[in-house]
């Protein structure tokens, strides 16, 4: 992808940036953020960004219309927040998206939107593949699970290039470390400081790890893919690791002298997740990245600011 007009919503955050950060290459990139949980210091040098809120059309709109590509990763993402508020969350999540979508209709760009596997919910059917029947148990769920019938809806009524990406457990530089993150971010937070790392329940629970840099690629590659247009992907390795197993590496890792500790299970909390990566992987995308080695660029990151 070279010197196209590119927006990021919610550019300043997590994902949102990294993505930037590639594409300010060899791109003029325009990131949309209302700053609520991103930050002005990740916006990478000669990016520009635009401080407004993706439930104000007027605000967007033009600029949304003049792009070539749009990768929509602005929502209100924490589970917990959208639990006590979920208007809120469906405002951001569901009526920013339409606005985007209305803005589209006025230009020619094509949507990459970040979906979640938050979608599936606590499907037994592992590995899981995008045939499952959503089953999302909480309002944030749900809004990735509507965005998603939206998208296919404006693809089927419009012709509209877009395409949704449910990302399974990212992390990586840049992500928060508050009681609402990744459990990596604030695995690593507490390991450097010498704190306990705390697991809910046994410890044998699993997730599926991505690095946040091959979901980057992912992005990229279905942006590029005309094949991807109107489609869902899973992005994630197809590869389980146990929450204790994940807190001895980044005890190892970090040096730290740590302990593991137990405390009773979360309610709520899904038991295994686990990714079928066969649909994306047909277009040519591998995870580059183990997560040893995502690991030690994380913990290398955190170590810097401390």
């Amino acid at each position: 992808m070279k010197n196209k007009l590119v927006v990021v919503t919610g550019g300043a955050g997590f994902i949102g940036s990294h993505i930037a950060w590639e594409l300010i290459k060899d791109n003029e990139v325009v990131i949309i953020d209302n700053l609520y949980t991103g930050k002005g210091e990740n916006v990478p040098p000669g990016a520009k960004l635009i401080k407004a809120d993706v439930r104000d059309y007027d605000a967007i709109a033009e600029l949304i219309s003049n792009a070539d590509y749009v990768f929509h990763e602005a929502a209100q993402v924490s589970v917990v927040e959208s639990i006590r508020e979920p208007v809120l969350t469906e405002e951001v999540n569901v009526l920013g998206t339409l606005n985007i979508l209305k803005a589209l209709l006025e230009g020619h760009g094509k949507l990459i939107f970040a979906s979640s596997a938050a979608v599936y919910g606590d499907n037994p059917n592992l590995p899981l593949k995008e045939t499952e029947r959503p089953r999302p148990l909480s309002p944030y769920g749900v809004t990735k699970a509507s965005v998603e019938e939206y998208l296919r809806v404006y693809n089927g009524l419009y012709g509209l290039p877009l395409v949704a990406l449910r990302y399974f457990n990212v992390f990586g530089p840049r992500q928060s470390a508050n009681q609402y993150a990744g459990v990596i971010s604030i695995f690593i937070k507490r390991a450097l400081a010498g704190e306990p790392l705390v697991i809910y329940g046994d410890g044998k629970q699993t997730r599926d790890f991505i690095y946040v840099k091959d979901v980057v690629k992912a992005n990229l590659l279905v942006a590029e893919s005309k094949r991807a247009n109107g489609r869902v992907f899973n992005v994630a390795t197809g590869k389980q690791t146990s929450i204790l197993e994940l807190a001895m590496k980044i005890v190892e890792i970090t040096g730290s002298t740590s302990s593991i500790i137990f405390d009773k299970p979360r309610p709520g909390d899904i038991r295994h997740s686990l990714a079928d990566i066969t649909e994306i992987r047909q277009l040519g995308f591998e995870p580059e990245w183990s997560i040893e080695e995502g690991l030690k660029k994380t913990a290398e990151w955190y170590q810097g600011r401390k």
